[in-house]
């Protein structure tokens, strides 16, 4: 067995600590999108993440795409941020997951050639990239009527790819840590959600959900 296992049957937002790595983004109180949020919410409080994650009926996509992006970066942010004392410079001096898997970091803008960097230093190039996506209105519109860039799909397929790898350094370099602050059932609440929603749409290729394959697994056989 890769990693113990517990999974909460509840809303994994509940009663969480308030530290985050970044700023928790939020959505409009009022918008549509925060609408869909609370519906997303509300069918994750059933515990049942198979039809959680189902498009709902007569909403557009790429907005339900958008408003879960959000909810997993905020999701990620503040797991993230409760294992920050131990992802170290020194305890990661690469972003890994794991011996055989190693990531470096290009945001395509800034960083054009991938360079090497240790796992703190790329969560933090990786998570404020994501931010600076999220903030973008003409690509996460959140005012009703503004139409979504034909790109998008593709921009929330990278956010959500980069996104993973956060996951996968956690499980693999830091699961003890998070055991030792009793957050593996949310860890793996939130984990569980994510990989439902990507296999739901297709939004990850199955080549970069090799290092966590075995929990993966374990994970969506128990819901067949």
């Amino acid at each position: 067995n890769l990693f113990f296992f517990i999974i909460h049957p509840i809303n994994p937002h509940g009663n969480r600590s308030s530290k985050t790595f970044k700023p928790k983004k939020n959505i409009p109180e009022g918008s549509h999108q925060y609408e869909l949020l609370k519906h997303a919410e509300a069918t994750l409080g059933s515990g049942n993440l198979r039809m959680a994650v189902m498009l709902p009926e007569g909403e557009d996509l790429n907005e339900w795409v958008a408003v879960n992006t959000v909810d997993f970066f905020n999701q990620i942010n503040m797991l993230y941020g409760t294992i920050t004392d131990f992802c170290t410079e020194e305890s990661c001096p690469v972003m890994s997951a794991g011996p055989k898997y190693e990531y470096h970091w290009a945001d395509g803008t800034n960083i054009k050639k991938p360079i090497k960097c240790s796992a703190p230093k790329y969560i933090d190039y990786l998570m404020t990239w994501v931010q600076d996506q999220l903030d973008d209105e003409t690509l996460f519109p959140s005012k009703i009527g503004v139409p979504f860039k034909r790109n998008f799909m593709s921009v929330a397929k990278t956010i959500l790819k980069r996104l993973f790898r956060v996951y996968a350094h956690i499980y693999h370099q830091h699961f003890d840590s998070v055991m030792q602050l009793q957050e593996e059932a949310h860890l793996n609440t939130s984990f569980k959600h994510f990989i439902f929603f990507v296999q739901e749409f297709n939004l990850i290729d199955r080549k970069e959900l090799v290092p966590l394959q075995e929990l993966i697994e374990k994970l969506t056989t128990k819901d067949r």
